[in-house]
């Protein structure tokens, strides 16, 4: 028996597109399981399902401060699915599966090796935070997704023949301008990308002690082969924005207030405007250097449904996300010491989107603003394990990953919106008085 489960585990590794549909596959099971509860629209659901039906009705605009896409995404939902519980978060349960897929396809990309692949999938389905925002109809799980999958397509795109990276290239340049039609959060990462594929060509002219000018040819590139830096970045943005501008079509149509070509920039320096306001504090507001410490989670929902009481509480694993920021600094020391490339951008990557919050003119933070960095800590994890325990002398990936599970287990109940026993019963799981 034992030995037919390692042929069959064998003959996954060799096929790397079984194992992440295997994967998707998974978490979509996970995801949808009780989609249906709560039975009532909880948490920022009030604002986003209303302008998903504004949006099929054509009536008027509603929640002008986000772009459209997510909206429409929802929108779809509700009318393949119904206007319920599952047709308001079956399509964020799809694009939650697809985010642990494309984590499991960037780290195969990355470091040819399905184990830690695998293992940084599992992180992220068990990392709470996605498995919270798959199964709630708001926008993030849609920029996740769509953020994760570009920076897949990009690392595929540096192999490959010229045309093979042209067709990715323009792959990760669409879905970057799909992320920011659903979030503008994702403006940062599209200039990231930028200035990691300049970086990285710099890099590649130093290693091959060619003069820097070379960097910014299309010849001879050991990586993304036959593409032009300029004309890269030229690309990123000639596909990138339109699509991001198409995405306004439906506006046009509106009963009310429609967009007319006249009015579509004037409406983005109105998204601005609302983005940017001073808003008044909220119960659940938070600061960016809170967020890795978990120290201000969100109940998203707690009181009585279906004739019991029922929460979900926005609250990453602890494991992953305490350990996460530990592997960050495990991996800038692996490159300070040993200039392993790896580990290092990896690392940054988390930085980077941690800092974004720094800089944006945001007067209020909310923890579900660290969603995306806490997809990048299951990229890290990965690394750093490996880097602990290199041989598998101590299976300290399998080990981490069976912990992370015990702790996902343990929240369970007030993830996933269970049944519990009183009005009280959330002390159980109160860690910290800032919880509550």
């Amino acid at each position: 028996m034992l030995a037919r489960l390692k042929a069959f585990a064998d003959s996954l590794a060799q096929s790397p597109l079984r194992v992440a549909l295997l994967i998707g596959l998974a978490a979509e099971l996970l995801f949808v399981f009780h989609l249906g509860q709560p039975t009532q629209p909880f948490f920022d659901e009030t604002h986003y399902l209303p302008a998903a039906r504004g949006l099929l009705a054509l009536d008027m605009p509603r929640n002008t401060e986000h772009p459209l896409l997510g909206k429409e995404l929802l929108a779809a939902g509700i009318a393949l699915f119904g206007d319920n519980p599952m047709g308001w978060r079956l399509i964020p349960t799809l694009f939650g599966a697809a985010t642990i897929m494309g984590v499991f396809a960037f780290l195969w990309l990355l470091l040819r090796n399905t184990r830690l692949a695998v293992l940084g999938a599992v992180l992220a389905l068990f990392n709470q935070m996605v498995f919270i925002q798959a199964r709630i109809a708001m926008l993030d799980v849609f920029l996740g997704a769509f953020i994760v999958w570009a920076l897949v397509m990009f690392l595929w795109a540096a192999e490959g023949t010229p045309k093979q990276v042209r067709r990715r290239w323009i792959a990760g340049s669409a879905l970057l301008g799909l992320a920011v039609a659903v979030k503008w959060a994702a403006i940062p990462y599209e200039a990231m990308a930028g200035l990691a594929f300049i970086l990285l060509r710099l890099r590649d002219a130093w290693r091959a002690k060619k003069p820097f000018a070379t960097a910014f040819g299309a010849k001879d590139q050991p990586h993304w082969a036959g593409l032009g830096t300029f004309q890269g970045l030229l690309l990123m943005g000639a596909v990138s924005i339109p699509i991001y501008f198409v995405t306004f079509a439906p506006a046009f149509f509106y009963d009310q207030n429609p967009l007319t070509l006249a009015t579509l920039i004037p409406f983005q320096i109105d998204m601005y405007a609302q983005q940017t306001q001073v808003l008044a504090a909220h119960t659940y507001q938070s600061s960016w250097y809170q967020w890795p410490l978990i120290s201000r989670p969100i109940w998203y929902f707690y009181e009585e449904d279906m004739g019991t009481w029922r929460g979900v509480l926005l609250v990453g694993n602890p494991l992953i996300m305490w350990g996460g920021v530990l592997a960050v600094l495990l991996c800038l020391i692996a490159w300070i010491e040993t200039r392993a490339l790896r580990p290092a951008a990896m690392a940054l990557l988390w930085i980077a989107s941690v800092a974004i919050y720094i800089i944006i003119p945001k007067s209020l933070g909310f923890y579900y603003y660290y969603y995306l960095s806490s997809i990048f800590l299951c990229f890290v994890l990965p690394i750093a394990l490996d880097l602990l325990d290199p041989q598998r002398k101590f299976g300290l990936g399998e080990w981490f990953a069976a912990a992370a599970f015990l702790v996902f287990f343990y929240f369970y109940a007030i993830l996933s919106a269970e049944p519990l026993e009183g009005p009280m019963s959330f002390q159980y799981w109160m860690w910290f008085d800032s919880w509550r």
